[in-house]
């Protein structure tokens, strides 16, 4: 039964972990208004509401954790 349930549990994890992705690189652009960040090679996101846009500015390397099929970034760090 222990294992039954370690699997599952593992599983889980995997499953959530395969709808995340992760992005690094330089900020171009951050508009407060539409909560979007923009990168220097184009990427773009669209911060949560946990992410403190205050805290990224125009040039500095960031680490962005964001979903994958929406590219809603759900942490950001500085680097």
């Amino acid at each position: 039964m222990k294992k039954i349930l370690l699997s599952t549990i593992a599983s889980i994890g995997f499953v959530a972990a395969a709808f995340a992705g992760q992005a690094e690189g330089v900020v171009q652009s951050v508009d407060a208004e539409t909560r979007t960040i923009m990168l220097e090679d184009g990427q773009a996101f669209i911060a949560g509401d946990a992410v403190d846009l205050a805290s990224i500015q125009a040039g500095a390397t960031i680490t962005v954790m964001y979903d994958d099929g929406t590219n809603t970034a759900t942490e950001v760090t500085v680097n």
